[in-house]
């Protein structure tokens, strides 16, 4: 694979960024249909619980022999969203799905559902008095989850009534939040930890790109959008075998992984009906900038096999010729092939694009049927890949194999790396402009934290508040 060092990044071509991660979003998004992000169709920007905003999936770096996958939910959380606050869902399936043999169907299910219960129905207030642990009478509002691990030979359950970290709901009321947040990490099994609750969103960027790309004024870029909201989330870390095809990670060490949400009701009998999927996410900011308004609900209910119907907005993406129309930076010439290796297939020399590399498509596993391998937008990862001792927040783009787009981070730069790759990075000799594209906003201003869930404590201060 050709590997381009990182460079400084010019603020003035932010807009490019965030206008091409568009573009390369507009690239993977289409053949997926399951990555969605803040507020980005119609149906589910009514239903912000059960909004997909980020996944995250990376070789657990201080327990190398296992892999974290990190989903959040619910965007723009407020630190001071009284009275009700953030809980999840009831009545929901929040979904992680594994795909270990390139098929485009589930191998895995991991899911997670949630009962949410009282102490006190006939108070308003979402805790009572000053809580100290999980199991406060003074927690009104308290929730546990059901994990389940489904797969074609049946379903096991993980954890039967695991507790979930409360929204934050100030210091008065939580004087010591984090020892809340850390009672709610649960053991899962043999190394295994699954977590759910509020944290700080990982993820940044400059969102303003929206507001008609700036409004051509550069001098805007910068601004971390995502700056002091909260998000919920659910991480699970387990042994690489767990999700191994045939639970040998050595011969077999890719996967693919996407989140789903699904709402769960009854038939017309009363009894349980299927869940019916209505967000799906995998490699970030496809639904939200690349279909057209009129397929995003759809593209948010389709399960990736059926992802070939968005074909059309792949090989030949609309962003990177805003982009050359606006600011003058040449549109790569169509097929992208390049995107479609990327973001459908994965990277391999067999895969059919012009990127010569084995890092993560389905195809390296040795067992797999290639002759079912199916194209699929999935958040690809190979797990033989060990973390980076020094990582880099461009990822593959910067010469570091542990990072985005194989698999992806907290601390990965996304919009960066999808907006030079929407605009060539990849391709031979692509021009130095590219190099430098960025929105401006290179880290999340938290931090995070370095174990498991590794996902930072939730915002406590306003967002409007200096």
């Amino acid at each position: 694979m050709r590997i381009v060092p990182s460079t400084p990044r010019r603020r003035l071509l932010s807009v490019a960024a965030l206008g091409a991660s568009a573009a390369l979003v507009a690239t993977l998004a289409p053949l997926q249909g399951h990555a969605s992000s803040h507020r980005e169709a119609p149906l589910i920007a009514s239903t912000p619980s059960l909004d997909n905003t980020d996944l995250y999936a990376f070789v657990s770096p201080d327990q190398p022999d296992t892999v974290t996958m990190v989903a959040n939910w619910q965007p723009f959380e407020e630190a001071n969203g009284g009275p009700n606050f953030y809980p999840f869902a009831a009545g929901t399936a929040y979904d992680l799905n594994i795909d270990n043999n390139g098929d485009a169907k589930p191998d895995i299910t991991y899911r997670w559902t949630f009962t949410t219960t009282y102490q006190d129905s006939g108070m308003f207030l979402y805790n009572t008095g000053q809580v100290t642990s999980l199991t406060d009478p003074d927690l009104n509002l308290r929730q546990t989850y059901r994990l389940e691990r489904i797969t074609p030979a049946g379903t096991k359950l993980i954890l039967a009534a695991a507790p979930v970290a409360p929204s934050f709901t100030g210091t008065a009321s939580m004087p010591d939040y984090p020892a809340l947040s850390n009672a709610a990490i649960t053991s899962a099994g043999t190394g295994s930890k699954s977590f759910a609750g509020q944290a700080d969103d990982p993820f940044f960027a400059d969102l303003r790109i929206f507001d008609l790309l700036y409004g051509g004024d550069l001098s805007k870029v910068g601004q971390d959008t995502l700056k002091g909201y909260n998000v919920n989330t659910i991480a699970l870390r387990v042994p690489k075998a767990n999700l191994a095809f045939k639970g040998d990670a050595m011969r077999n060490p890719v996967v693919g992984i996407w989140s789903t949400t699904s709402r769960i009701g009854a038939d017309m009998t009363g009894k349980p009906g299927k869940p019916q999927q209505v967000s799906r996410l995998g490699m970030p900011l496809v639904n939200e900038v690349v279909l057209p308004v009129n397929r995003k609900n759809l593209f948010n209910a389709s399960p990736p096999e059926k992802d070939a119907q968005f074909g059309k907005y792949v090989l030949n993406p609309g962003v990177p010729k805003l982009i050359d129309a606006i600011y003058h930076i040449p549109a790569p010439k169509t097929p992208r092939t390049d995107l479609a290796e990327v973001f459908l297939t994965g990277v391999c020399k067999e895969c059919g694009g012009p990127v010569p590399a084995e890092l993560n498509s389905q195809l390296l596993n040795k067992d797999v049927n290639k002759k079912m391998f199916a194209p699929s937008e999935q958040l690809r990862l190979n797990m033989a890949v060990p973390p980076a001792e020094t990582p880099n927040r461009l990822g593959v783009v910067g010469g570091d194999l542990a990072g985005f787009p194989n698999g992806r981070r907290l601390a990965d730069d996304v919009i960066d790396v999808t907006l030079q790759a929407a605009e060539g990075i990849l391709l031979p000799n692509p021009p130095d402009a590219v190099k430098t594209l960025g929105d401006g906003v290179d880290a999340n201003s938290a931090g995070f934290r370095h174990r498991f869930p590794y996902i930072q404590l939730p915002n406590q201060v306003s967002v409007n508040q200096p």
